[in-house]
């Protein structure tokens, strides 16, 4: 690829390849990478491996976690784990969009440039590490890698000594992981996703009784000079992160968190996705993509110019742009130009990036769009996987703005899946 780090990060990077409502839930801070008007730069830290940060207390009570989220240039949210015994920490990206647990190994090849960049794991120095040695290999949207699988344990927001299948990645050729600022991905998507037939880590939670539901939420921070990023709340959801209702779609898919779309517009002229389409809402996705017809149509309405396969406009105008809504459950979600545009500023410049993008996903998949976090900083999603009485659903509820609720304030009561709005 020969476009700049600041771009190259931008790119979708992920996609194809919970208790009584009166439990308190469990709070594992992270923090956000604060970058200032620096230059992303892989070099950076070079023999200076970042300090271990907490993994967070065992729960008081309730079986729930709370995972705080980095954020990078809005464009890469990420968190930590721990794995082995005693834990060796990793950031991840948690993704909606897969389904295997994934980090850079000692035993990496030399020759692969993102290992060296990037904390890797010892199987040397867990006392509980078990090999497993079976070959994996995944195919991502703009990255792909192979490895072994190994078995050890899992830290997690409070959550210890989960038995986890994990892949340690021997290869990395893609140049997007040299730059990225996350060591690896953990998978929230369906079982079926799963390379190699191993059962992803929200299972392994629930079916060690670590987790009482297979339910999880995100709360994405939209300002990247903040501290946090966010958080991943895993069993449930916390009120404090977002206005009520919730409006719950079905998942109609069980694979990707696909729903069904029943149209898009764009101010009062435009209308897309006119019949109904299928909508993924993929964590792991900086921005919003759809069938290129229909994205270049947006961006001639919007008014946006093409840059190196993005499109930017001009930053003074942003006021004026028109909102652009998705209908979703038979409700509007509104999302307006500050919603849905970029900014980044250097050195006293400041560049105003559009966060739609043209990707045609293949039949039989596609075609379809893609709701990324350019779509769920705005808008809170609670995914239930849920069980034999209904099947999969997804939440959505406007984000609360920060300082406008009892957000970080301590514990809080839950709504789990189990209740519904109103």
């Amino acid at each position: 690829m020969s476009l700049p780090p600041q771009l190259l990060l931008l790119l979708p990077p992920l996609l194809l390849t919970a208790g009584p409502a009166d439990a308190a839930l469990i709070r594992i801070p992270l923090r956000r990478v604060y970058t200032g008007s620096r230059t992303p730069n892989p070099l950076r830290g070079w023999g200076n491996p970042e300090e271990p940060l907490g993994l967070g207390a065992p729960s008081p009570g309730g079986k729930s976690a709370f995972v705080p989220l980095s954020n990078y240039m809005n464009a890469q949210y990420y968190g930590k784990i721990g794995l082995g015994t005693p834990p060796q920490n990793f950031s991840v990206i948690f993704d909606t969009g897969s389904s295997n647990l994934w980090v850079p190994s000692r035993r990496c090849n030399f020759f692969s440039l993102p290992c060296w960049f990037h904390h890797r794991f010892d199987p040397k120095a867990s006392s509980s590490f078990k090999p497993n040695g079976t070959k994996f290999a995944i195919q991502y949207g703009s990255g792909r890698l192979s490895g072994i699988l190994s078995e050890d344990k899992l830290t997690i927001g409070g959550i210890m000594n989960a038995s986890v299948t994990f892949g340690e990645a021997l290869w990395e050729p893609s140049l997007v992981f040299v730059f990225a600022r996350f060591d690896g991905i953990l998978g929230l998507g369906f079982p079926i996703l799963a390379v190699g037939g191993v059962r992803p880590p929200l299972d392994t939670l629930v079916d060690q009784g670590l987790l009482d539901k297979p339910v999880f939420s995100f709360y994405l921070n939209r300002d990247p000079e903040a501290v946090d990023g966010g958080e991943l709340v895993l069993g449930g959801s916390d009120p404090a992160h977002y206005i009520p209702p919730l409006t719950y779609v079905p998942v109609t898919i069980p694979a990707y968190w696909q729903v069904h779309m029943e149209r898009v517009k764009v101010g009062t002229g435009l209308t897309l996705c006119a019949q109904g389409c299928p909508a993924i809402l993929d964590t792991g996705t900086s921005l919003i993509t759809g069938p290129t017809e229909e994205i270049q149509a947006l961006h001639r309405a919007i008014g946006g110019l093409p840059l190196l396969g993005k499109y930017i406009i001009e930053c003074s105008i942003i006021s004026t742009l028109p909102p652009v809504s998705f209908n979703l459950g038979g409700v509007w979600f509104n999302l307006t130009s500050q919603d849905y545009v970029i900014q980044i500023a250097r050195g006293g410049a400041r560049l105003c990036l559009l966060g739609f993008q043209a990707l045609d996903v293949p039949p039989p998949d596609g075609p379809l769009w893609i709701l990324g976090d350019v779509f769920l900083r705005s808008y809170v999603a609670v995914f239930d996987r849920g069980n034999m009485r209904k099947g999969a659903r997804v939440g959505l509820a406007r984000a609360r703005p920060r300082g406008a609720g009892p957000l970080g304030s301590g514990f809080t009561q839950a709504q789990f899946s189990g209740r519904r709005p109103g």
